[in-house]
Parts: C-alpha cells; sequence; structure tokens
C-alpha cells in the first residue's frame, strides 16, 4: 500500500498506511519537499488523519504554526 499526498501549495500532506492490519495511521507535513511537521499522535483511521494533517496546514497557511 502506498502513501497518500495531498499538496496545498508550498505544503504537502503524507498519510502513511499502518503497517499491520488494525493498525494507526500518520502524517506527515512537508513543505517545498522537506519534512516540517510530523503527527504526535496515532490516528485510527485515515480519514482522521487526513483531517488532523489538514488542521495543521490551516495553522501553518494563516501563520499560527510558523517556525
Amino acid at each position: 500500500m502506498s502513501d497518500t499526498i495531498t499538496n496545498i501549495h508550498p505544503y504537502s500532506l503524507e498519510i502513511t498506511p499502518p503497517a499491520n492490519p488494525g493498525g494507526v495511521y500518520q502524517w506527515l507535513i512537508r513543505k517545498n519537499g522537506k519534512l516540517v511537521q510530523r503527527s504526535d499522535r496515532s490516528q485510527p483511521t485515515e480519514a482522521k488523519a487526513r483531517e488532523n494533517g489538514m488542521s495543521q496546514i490551516e495553522k501553518l497557511l494563516s501563520g499560527v504554526g510558523d517556525r
């Protein structure tokens, strides 16, 4: 199974599926291909992982999460 990637320029959201059946999903946020943030909590479903990751990208785009 491959990762699911959503592009929100200049960010991309990568959802990583569980390695084992019944496992958990993780997300990664990249800016221009470089890792800037990863999930600190495991998500039970792909939809939850996507929702949580998009929420973080919205914060980054609004300047709330700027580093």
